[in-house]
């Protein structure tokens, strides 16, 4: 498996998706990848979201993880569908456990500084920072990363075009998430296919 810092630096951007309709996997997959996004986070909040990831797996250059675990069996689940890494909203000893034991590259949320000492204990260097925006935003991220120098981050929640490059400039972010790639509605592969290429070419 990729190390989890890989799969951070393949784009400047993570599409964080929610999939309603299974037979929009695909084409949405390779919609982003052809745009330049290959890192592909399906979140577990809807009942096709196992099935999207198994579908997804079928495009080539796609590296397709599961967003949205949050306990040992959700886990499993994202596991035994093919997810090639993990997100979840936030870290519990128990979950950030299971996941080191399973191999798994594994970005777990975090919001403090206790949080990240939490992950630091248990051997992880890599976050997802949640709620991005309502946490405080960057200046919150730039105080938190201060005594923590060699942990990188992840931002997601509130991150736009507009924001992101602001985001990518930051020295401890190696990328950061994003639910516009793929709006709400009738998938438009073409219209993907070019949001994606535009985030992609966005500066670390």
């Amino acid at each position: 498996m990729r190390p989890v810092e890989t799969i951070m630096r393949t784009a400047p951007v993570i599409p964080v998706l929610v999939i309603d309709r299974l037979e929009d996997a695909e084409p949405m997959a390779r919609a982003l990848v052809a745009g330049g996004l290959r890192v592909l986070e399906v979140t577990l909040r809807t009942p096709c979201a196992l099935d999207a990831i198994r579908a997804m797996k079928n495009v080539d250059g796609a590296i397709v993880g599961a967003g949205t675990v949050t306990g040992e069996e959700t886990l499993k689940a994202a596991l035994d569908a093919g997810s090639e890494f993990i997100v979840s909203p936030g870290l519990t000893e128990r979950l950030g456990r299971a996941a080191i034991e399973s191999g798994v590259p594994f970005l777990p949320g975090v919001a403090n500084a206790g949080d990240i000492m939490r992950g630091l204990e248990l051997g992880l260097g890599h976050f997802k920072f949640f709620p991005a925006m309502t946490s405080g935003g960057l200046p919150a991220l730039k105080s938190l990363a201060g005594p923590f120098g060699d942990v990188r981050f992840c931002p997601t929640g509130g991150i736009t075009p507009a924001n992101a490059p602001e985001w990518l400039a930051a020295d401890p972010v190696l990328c950061v998430g994003g639910t516009w790639i793929v709006p709400k509605g009738p998938l438009d592969p073409a219209a993907v296919e070019a949001t994606a290429r535009a985030a992609a070419a966005l500066r670390r």
